[in-house]
């Protein structure tokens, strides 16, 4: 089993591409498209002990640029989400947003909802650089707790 284990971070990680296939990945994990980018971070981290802090770093600018995408969807989006009729739940979710405003989006970090949390941002107009900065905080802590995690588990 772990030959196997070695042999998928290795696919995961695409040595030969490091750090930029890192930033590809967690960017487009962070828009809609349903696709993890912690493995990708996790595999190079295991093969490159060295690249931590860079692959955290690139990993959390991907992420966030990919998070910065899905906040102008959001917007561009207003006009068409406005001809649908808005049930509780979505009113109680857009005043919730709009009382917390941009630091709402420090939970874009958060599997499922995040990403469309920063669409929502976008369609609620929110400002766009104070959402932009509380997204990279949620994703740096994200990609820090999860790949120091699983390094220890897995190396420690």
């Amino acid at each position: 089993m772990e030959a196997w284990l070695q042999q998928l971070l290795s696919l995961l990680a695409l040595p030969e591409f490091g750090l930029s296939t890192v930033f590809v990945v967690s960017f487009i994990s962070a828009t809609l498209l349903p696709l993890g980018s912690e493995p990708a971070v996790f595999g190079l981290v295991t093969l490159s002990p060295h690249l931590f802090w860079p692959a955290i770093l690139v990993a959390t600018a991907g992420n966030t640029l990919g998070g910065a995408v899905t906040w102008a969807m959001g917007w561009a989006s207003h006009k068409v989400v406005d001809r649908y009729q808005h049930s509780s739940h979505h009113l109680r979710a857009l005043d919730w947003l709009e009382r917390i405003g941009p630091k709402a989006c420090l939970l874009s970090w958060l599997p499922i909802i995040g990403d469309p949390l920063c669409a929502v941002a976008g369609w609620l107009k929110l400002p766009f650089w104070p959402c932009l900065i509380y997204m990279a905080i949620g994703k740096f802590g994200r990609y820090l707790f999860m790949t120091a995690a699983l390094v220890g588990l897995f190396t420690g």
